[in-house]
Parts: structure tokens; C-alpha cells; sequence
């Protein structure tokens, strides 16, 4: 299959494909951390015409789509403005609606569950069709991953693994993603797909017959 990975500089997800022998591309407007040239620099939306079977959008932006970021849209972080959040939404829900209803029979969409703005600027929007933790595929994590689904089947957990209680040391090594400290790369590392579902993703549905 030709598979494209929107939205992934660190080419997780392009390797777990073309390791089983598809097309596979990414695209960001980062370069690739590995130096691929399987990599596109650029908006993805300049590409989603160009003949592709499988569309994966590892993490577009979300900070203002999902329930999380809703209260900046009334009480806008210092700095900013009630205008510039609004437009940031709406900036984001076109991205999500370009790949969303892109011309590929096979469409998967890494987001978080969205607020009611955000679902209203969605074309043909429709809910997730899952939400995963690292954990079921074997990656030591806490970390809820939604996936917005069209033409392909929900993943299913290829490694479950047994959730350490919390208050532990090892609970609060789970929860690292979630209780990194600020700072310039922060988005950067909570944007990287986890390698259990990468390769739980292009086993499963890089497996589906056209």
C-alpha cells in the first residue's frame, strides 16, 4: 500500500510501515528526525490528492479542539486573546476536516475527544471509533489515544500489560508523559507515537486486503 503519516517528524509510525514492505511516507513541516528521504516538508494538505491508500494523522495540532483546551476559548492564557483562540480553532478544525475527507479509502485520525465548538467546524464529523492506552500494546505508559476511524477496523490490543497502583514509583513512571515540566519541547515528546502501537497499527491494518 502507498501510506501516508501526516503530522510525524520522528517517523515511528513510516517505519513500522515500510518494515513490512509498504510505500510508506510521512510528512510534517518539521524534517524528519531520521533524515529519511520518505520524508515530505510541507502541509499535508498539499499532498492528500496524490494517490494514497492508507492516511494516517499521527498528531495534528489539538491544543484548542479537545476538551482540555475549551476554557481558553472564554479565558484566554495571559497574552493572548479571545480572537487568536478562536482563530487558532478554527485553523485547526480545517486541518482535521482536510485529511478527515480526503479522497483515501482508509483514514485514521490520532485526536483527542473534542469539545462542542471544535465538532461543529468538523465536516461530516463523526466520534471516535476508539480510545487506547499505550499499555495494551505493551509500552509502559499512561497516555489516552483516540482514533478517529474511516475504513478501517479498531486496533486490537496486542500486549496488555498489568498497570502498576497508584501512589507507586512505578505508577509515576507511567505517568512521566503526563508529568513532564514545561518547556520548549515538551509538545514535541507527547507527540511521538509509541512504538507498540505503531507496530500494532501497520501489522493490522497494513495487513487489510484493497
Amino acid at each position: 500500500m502507498r501510506v501516508l503519516i501526516a503530522c510525524e517528524f520522528s517517523g515511528i509510525v513510516r517505519r513500522a510501515f515500510a518494515a513490512r514492505g509498504h510505500d510508506a511516507w510521512s510528512c510534517d513541516l518539521l524534517p524528519a528526525e531520521d533524515r529519511s528521504n520518505k520524508h515530505l516538508v510541507g502541509d499535508v494538505r498539499n499532498y492528500l490528492n496524490d494517490g494514497w491508500d492508507l492516511l494516517m494523522v499521527a498528531h495534528p495540532p489539538c491544543t484548542r479542539l479537545c476538551n482540555s483546551g475549551v476554557r481558553w476559548l472564554k479565558v484566554p492564557p495571559p497574552g493572548r486573546t479571545a480572537e487568536e483562540m478562536w482563530r487558532e480553532l478554527d485553523e485547526g478544525a480545517d486541518l482535521f476536516s482536510a485529511c478527515w475527507n480526503a479522497p483515501i479509502p482508509r483514514i485514521a485520525v490520532e485526536n483527542p475527544v473534542m469539545h462542542r465548538y471544535a465538532k461543529e467546524r468538523i465536516r461530516n464529523y463523526q466520534p471516535p471509533a476508539q480510545t487506547v492506552q499505550p499499555w495494551w500494546f505493551g509500552d509502559p505508559f499512561f497516555k489516552a489515544t483516540s482514533f478517529y476511524l474511516k475504513g478501517l477496523p479498531p486496533l486490537v490490543p496486542t500486549k496488555r500489560l498489568i498497570p502498576p497502583k497508584p501512589g507507586t514509583p512505578e505508577h509515576r513512571a507511567w505517568s512521566r508523559v503526563h508529568r513532564a515540566p514545561p518547556g520548549p519541547d515538551r509538545w514535541k515528546e507527547r507527540s511521538r507515537t509509541f512504538p507498540g502501537i505503531a507496530e500494532a497499527m501497520a501489522d493490522q491494518w497494513g495487513s487489510l486486503r484493497p
